[in-house]
């Protein structure tokens, strides 16, 4: 599924990135949230960039996670171009600008996978930082997943560890677990 998504023209990926942000601007889910966590995507992954940008200028709280160990760390950016490489290269809040914020007092999570499917299940990149960091959200809120189209499939296999996305976005679709 790497390889997949690595093998989709950058125009393409683009083109579909601006899609799914169209899609997550109009997700019931997402309206009224006011601290909301995403993710800073890597160079194959679908860019949410701009929905977060529109997300911030519309009043909500934006967060971010950096790789702290085992576990995800989240703090809240005001700026997404004042990301720093962390982890495997991925951007991140500043260290030097980090204030931890507790995943329970978010609203909402807009969450990168490698694949997903119709039942909601999420592959990772295999190191469960992610899965750790939905076990602490708090009750009910809405973990949203998005991909390219290529990155759903018919069944995704899981650990007991795993947790499931309540929305999968695509380009063309939403998907309700």
């Amino acid at each position: 599924m790497v390889a997949t998504r690595a093998a989709l023209p950058p125009a393409l990926r683009r083109e579909a990135s601006a899609a799914v942000c169209a899609r997550l601007a109009r997700l019931p889910e997402l309206a009224g949230a006011r601290a909301v966590l995403g993710y800073a995507a890597t160079l194959t992954e679908v860019d949410v960039d701009a929905f977060l940008r529109a997300l911030a200028a519309a009043g909500a709280r934006l967060h971010l996670p950096w790789v702290d160990g085992e576990r995800l760390g989240v703090a809240e950016v005001a700026d997404l171009n004042e990301l720093t490489a962390g982890w495997r290269g991925v951007r991140e809040p500043p260290p030097g600008g980090r204030r931890a914020v507790r995943p329970s007092l978010l609203d909402a999570v807009v969450a990168p996978g490698v694949a997903f499917d119709a039942a909601g299940r999420r592959l990772g990149a295999g190191g469960g930082h992610f899965d750790r960091l939905l076990a602490q959200l708090g009750r009910g809120v809405p973990v949203i997943g998005v991909a390219f189209d290529e990155q759903v499939v018919d069944t995704v296999p899981v650990a007991a560890h795993d947790r499931r996305v309540d929305v999968v976005v695509t380009p063309t679709r939403t998907l309700r677990a």
